[in-house]
């Protein structure tokens, strides 16, 4: 499980600090939808070189091309534009707390689809109780940012985000070992990036000028918090469960605070602070359940 572990780490960090880099780009001047897309173009180029090098031609399999056009909505062209939109209302560690609502709505989902991801009680209860650490988030109204939030409205979008990445992942779980994970990752974005682009243009318009610090910051966020964490994330729904896979979202929550606050001097505020010990309490009940059943490791 060594490996599991080292995965969902390395995907988790990844992910956690995508809002940091996020809310520094629209300080920079970058608009929101403009942000997606161009951190999804430089992600497809990241895939496109990799699948050369590999020497890996055009993916095949009816699964990679199903699997891979929704998961290019789903998760990555639906997550990308809400988290962005949530990011101008609310701080890092505030979306980062929201992410805890992967594993819940997943489980929820994977119980009524999947034959083998039954829910048990013990993981309902660690489940229930992240979710009420999500609870005292929105009605506490703290947004993480010292002036300015608007935690309903970030919470709204990044429930939408959450419900996307949710129903992707329970339908990559669906078709597990009928696909390699590159293969779905290069549809995967190749897809996504082409629906950020149209809806972006038809929202926004032209691109917007972008800095030097601009561009560092979207290179970050293309290789390190989207196509490394994603291949990590595919290859754990191979490996793994879907709801075990599903614990990056618990740990996304703490990189994400603990981020938004060295980095961006983002507020420590107690909705938050209660919110996510209740969030990590949940983390600890879910896996120790797991942690009972067999291990599905490949």
């Amino acid at each position: 499980m060594q490996r599991v572990w080292l995965a969902i780490v390395v995907a988790s960090l990844g992910w956690g600090t995508a809002g940091v880099a996020t809310r520094s780009a629209l300080g920079e001047g970058v608009t929101p939808y403009w942000l997606a897309a161009h951190r999804s173009s430089l992600a497809i180029v990241a895939v496109v070189i990799l699948l050369t090098v590999l020497r890996r031609g055009l993916p095949k399999g009816a699964a990679v091309w199903k699997v891979g056009l929704v998961m290019g909505l789903s998760n990555l062209a639906a997550p990308f534009i809400f988290s962005n939109l949530a990011l101008q209302n609310a701080g890092a560690g505030f979306l980062g707390l929201m992410t805890a609502l992967i594993p819940l709505i997943t489980a929820a989902v994977a119980h009524f689809t999947l034959r083998d991801e039954r829910l048990t009680v013990p993981k309902t209860i660690g489940l229930l109780v992240a979710l009420a650490g999500v609870a005292v988030l929105f009605l506490a109204g703290d947004s993480g940012l010292a002036e300015g939030g608007r935690p309903l409205v970030a919470g709204l979008f990044g429930l939408g985000a959450v419900v996307a990445i949710s129903g992707g992942s329970v339908y990559a779980k669906h078709y597990a070992g009928q696909y390699e994970p590159l293969d779905v990752t290069g549809v995967h974005f190749g897809s996504g990036t082409l629906i950020i682009a149209i809806i972006t243009l038809v929202v926004e318009g032209g691109p917007p000028t972008v800095t030097g610090r601009a561009w560092l910051l979207l290179g970050y966020m293309a290789l390190a918090s989207t196509v490394l964490p994603m291949v990590l994330y595919y290859w754990l729904l191979r490996t793994v469960t879907v709801t075990y896979a599903a614990l990056v979202g618990y740990v996304i929550p703490v990189v994400a605070i603990t981020a938004g606050v060295v980095l961006l001097d983002e507020q420590l505020q107690p909705g938050i602070i209660v919110g996510g010990i209740l969030i990590l309490i949940g983390v600890l009940v879910t896996d120790r359940a797991e942690r009972r059943q067999p291990a599905k490791v490949g």
